[in-house]
């Protein structure tokens, strides 16, 4: 396992490992267009012996308008069990550099009832670097039954965030970039408005690895302090499409902190909307 956080495991840990009964290794890797990455091409292309395709476009809600709306427990048991994924095995996900959608399939994974399941630090670019082993064979799947057991505490509704910016009875991290989140530079998705909810905070999910790696455990408390987020009170985590919240979701749950749930619907929601408030500059 990795040093500082409990939630991650390193290569040589998953390497010694591969192939061993109860081991699932899921390759989550999702892109923004602007990073020009299509995370299904690259699997098919390469990925580690044995791993599975974790699809965040279709593990997720597909009557919503909302991209990557969490999916119904019965929905998310019923995709999972088709690649062969069971709630007792140990699961390890990852992405392309680390930190970016890995940490999403791993909070989904967790809420689901599954509490053995961890992110690879480095990533598949890590890993593929180093020389550490790489097919592009198809991975035999035996399809399963997966016991999901929700824990519907751990989401966010739009109705609970609309509270929260009233009464700000919760803080809410915003993983977006500082240009996102102040309103200076546009969103992605068309109709959606700039800027960020009343009183959130911004803490970049980008900034919280570095080489691939969640931050030692000093400067993760360092960082999220210094962004003006109490770790001794309750906290939201957002994003653009709820992908990125996860990163904050674990570098709290890193430190201790599990007073935390995640808002689904992120700044697509709440920005595509007319009558939410929206704050635009660094506060």
């Amino acid at each position: 396992m990795a040093q500082d956080s409990p939630f991650t495991v390193d290569a040589d840990w998953l390497q010694e490992r591969l192939g061993q009964p109860g081991l699932t290794v899921v390759d989550a890797s999702w892109y923004l267009p602007a990073q020009k990455r299509d995370g299904r091409a690259e699997y098919d292309a390469g990925h580690i012996p044995g791993a599975v395709f974790f699809d965040h476009d279709l593990v997720s809600d597909q009557d919503s308008a909302l991209p990557h709306t969490l999916p119904s427990p019965q929905a998310f048991a019923r995709y999972v069990g088709t690649m062969g994924v069971s709630a007792d095995d140990t699961i390890v996900v990852y992405d392309g550099p680390g930190f970016f959608s890995a940490p999403r399939a791993w909070w989904m994974f967790r809420i689901m009832g599954v509490f053995q399941v961890y992110v690879l630090e480095g990533g598949f670019d890590r890993w593929k670097a180093a020389g550490r082993p790489v097919t592009a064979g198809k991975t035999p799947i035996a399809p399963c039954i997966f016991h999901a057991d929700f824990d519907a505490g751990r989401v966010a509704s739009l109705a609970d965030m609309r509270r929260i910016v009233e009464k700000g009875e919760s803080q809410i991290a915003d993983a977006r970039g500082p240009g996102r989140f102040a309103g200076t530079e546009p969103e992605p998705r068309a109709g959606v408005r700039s800027g960020h909810m009343p009183g959130a905070r911004n803490v970049p999910a980008s900034a919280l690895s570095e080489n691939g790696e969640l931050l030692p455990k000093e400067r993760l408390s360092a960082l999220i302090a210094g962004s003006g987020i109490d770790l001794s009170r309750p906290v939201v985590t957002s994003c653009g499409s709820g992908i990125t919240a996860a990163v904050i979701t674990l570098a709290l749950e890193t430190l201790g902190h599990t007073d935390n749930r995640l808002y689904d619907g992120s700044w697509t929601e709440w920005g595509g909307l007319a009558d939410t408030p929206v704050a635009t500059g660094r506060d």
